[in-house]
């Protein structure tokens, strides 16, 4: 590990085994906890569950969120030129 990477957390065992936290999550995207915390007030971003102030991402909503995100790249008309 270099000095600039942040330190990763050891996933939660047992019942929060197939969830992320909202830090973790925000490490994972490369985004800001503040980010996701936008995203999810205006209704975008991956589905979460609140537990108190706690917030959690299930793993899978997350990749499914992100598969719908995947735009193909448009091809331009016309040939060379």
């Amino acid at each position: 590990m270099t000095a600039t990477e942040t330190p990763r957390r050891p996933a939660a065992p047992g019942l929060l085994g197939g969830w992320i936290s909202r830090l973790d999550l925000a490490l994972e995207l490369g985004v800001t906890v503040e980010t996701l915390r936008r995203w999810e007030g205006q209704r975008f971003g991956p589905p979460c569950v609140r537990a108190g102030r706690k917030v959690f991402y299930r793993r899978d909503g997350v990749r499914d969120w992100l598969q719908l995100q995947e735009v193909p790249v448009p091809r331009r008309a016309g040939g060379r030129r």
